[in-house]
């Protein structure tokens, strides 16, 4: 589940001075009441470890003074992988020609996830290419979006 503007800047106050990129936060439900709280760095130079530890340290320290989010959860801060998500209408642009996968909020044509190579992005929209057909999503209707890895 995405997280609100506000929670996503107070990360980026704190990511950012550190010199990394804030690629996005999510909140995910891992089952029996609980819940992680997922945050993705990269670097030009890769992420470690260690960039994830001293993130980690750094970010707990705000999240516990500023209690931005309510009850009880598990901090994860890891770089976003081969199949990286997307957040924003940047991404969107960066990895155009890219092969993504979507899960939206609501079924389209009576599904839920497309899988197809994304054409770009129009304001809000993004056309993709799923089995040889176009689909326009808006941004909103997007649930979770990743790159899907080429090997």
């Amino acid at each position: 589940m995405k997280v609100g503007p506000q929670l996503n800047e107070l990360v980026k106050t704190v990511v950012e001075p550190m010199g990394y990129e804030l690629v996005g936060c999510e909140m995910v439900s891992a089952g029996r009441g609980s819940t992680t709280f997922r945050v993705y760095i990269d670097h030009t130079d890769g992420i470690t470890l260690d960039d994830c530890s001293a993130v980690s340290h750094q970010l707990s320290g705000v999240l516990d003074v500023e209690e931005p989010i309510s009850g009880n959860y598990n901090l994860e801060v890891s770089s976003p992988g081969l199949d990286r998500p997307l957040f924003s209408a940047e991404h969107f642009d960066r990895f155009t020609g890219s092969e993504i996968s979507i899960r939206l909020l609501a079924a389209t044509d009576g599904r839920k996830k497309f899988k197809g190579v994304l054409l770009g992005r129009q304001d809000n929209h993004i056309t993709m290419k799923v089995d040889g057909q176009d689909y326009d999503f808006s941004l909103d209707q997007i649930d979770k979006a990743n790159l899907v890895p080429e090997f």
